[in-house]
Formats: C-alpha cells, sequence, structure tokens
C-alpha cells in the first residue's frame, strides 16, 4: 500500500492552531493520531518511524503537533490545556471516516489515555508512557494509563527514567513492550547489545503486530 503526505492546520480553539501531518495509506483500516511530548516534536524518532512504516500496513498516520509547538513556545501547557488542544483538533482526525487510534509520545500519551473514552478511541498507543517524573516513583501516573477505558499498548524503554517497565502495574488492561537498553527517547547506548536502528525497528514491528490484531 502506498502512502501520501499532506499537512493541514486545524483551529482548536482557544490554545489556538494545531498541525496535522498526514501519511495516507490506500484503503486504510485505521488512523493512528500520534502527539509527540512536553520537549519535543514530531522530528521524535520513534514518530518518523511510524509514519513511514505503518502506511504499508495498512494505517494511516496523523502526526500532531500541539498548538504550543506551532506557536514556536519552548515550554508545553499544563495538561489540562494540551487535553483542550487535542479534543479541538479530534473531529479532523475522524474525519476520514475511520476507527481512530489515539496515540502519542510521553505527554502525548498521558493526553491520549485522558481523552480515550471522551473521544471515542478505538485503542490507545502510548510510547514512552511517563509513569512518574524522574526519581520520583511516589508520583504516578499510573491511574491515567488504567483508565484508558480501550486496547491499549504500551512500548517502554528498558532505561527510560520515567518508568522501567519492570515499575508498571501488572494486569491485563494494557499490553507492554519493551525496549532493552533504551531511555526516554529510546536512544540506546553505542555499546548496547542493541544497535538504534535494531531498537527502532523494535518498536516499529510491535506496533504493526498490534494494529494488526485489532478489530476496526
Amino acid at each position: 500500500m502506498t502512502k501520501s503526505k499532506s499537512v493541514e492546520t486545524v483551529e482548536t480553539g482557544a490554545p489556538g492552531a494545531a498541525r496535522i501531518t498526514w501519511y495516507v495509506a490506500e484503503g486504510a483500516r485505521f488512523v493512528l493520531a500520534a502527539g509527540h511530548g512536553a520537549g519535543g516534536g514530531i522530528e521524535a524518532k520513534d514518530l518518523q518511524a511510524l509514519a513511514a512504516e505503518l502506511p504499508a500496513h495498512g494505517v494511516t498516520v496523523a502526526l500532531v503537533e500541539q498548538p504550543w509547538r506551532v506557536a514556536g513556545k519552548k515550554v508545553a501547557p499544563a495538561p489540562k490545556t494540551l487535553d483542550v488542544g487535542w479534543r479541538g483538533l479530534w473531529p479532523a482526525l475522524t474525519k476520514p471516516g475511520l476507527p481512530v487510534i489515539a496515540g502519542g509520545r510521553s505527554a502525548g500519551a498521558r493526553v491520549a489515555c485522558r481523552t480515550a473514552g471522551e473521544l471515542g478511541a478505538a485503542a490507545v498507543l502510548a510510547l514512552s508512557f511517563p509513569l512518574h517524573p524522574p526519581g520520583k516513583p511516589e508520583k504516578s501516573r499510573a491511574d491515567e494509563l488504567l483508565g484508558a477505558g480501550v486496547p491499549t499498548l504500551v512500548v517502554q524503554g528498558g532505561n527510560d527514567p520515567f518508568g522501567k517497565p519492570a515499575e508498571f502495574p501488572k494486569g491485563n488492561t494494557y499490553d507492554l513492550v519493551e525496549i532493552p537498553f533504551a531511555d526516554h527517547g529510546f536512544s540506546v547506548p553505542k555499546k548496547a547489545a542493541l544497535s538504534q536502528d535494531e531498537a527502532v525497528k523494535r518498536i516499529t514491528d510491535a506496533v504493526v503486530k498490534w494494529t494488526g490484531m485489532l478489530s476496526p
């Protein structure tokens, strides 16, 4: 399945204009809407890899830039404001008439989890879910993840200071795939037994497999 790329600006109300970069798959079964983290944009290696790979597997990818990022600001606003922006752009994500998988990395994953139920997301993809601030495991955000209420895949670096895989609550409310040696940005040390390219491929392979098992 081939893909085409386009960019769309969407007004979200008070937060301002958001931007969606579409990677459209022919004969798509789903749209994966993926937001960025609080410290970066859609240039993140995991988001770019998914945009390059998933359309060949019947998933249109929509990489979402929150209004603060579009406006050129360096610091993300409060979580509630991020949620407002996400809600405001959601209608644009549903225009293809396909089930939407809400997703994102880090802060974007939290937004997807918090809003999945109310927006009618088909599933949630949480990349580098920030389970807690670094060094503060007592400040857990597990309730956001567990409250998504839809099929959820967490892809987490083995050395993520925001929450290592073993720290996540046990249960069958979500699936978790570990990327060995990887940090919060899925970077791996040069001396690791896993190359950077192999680490990224593990991410895309896991998401391709998971989306292939979802029912539209």
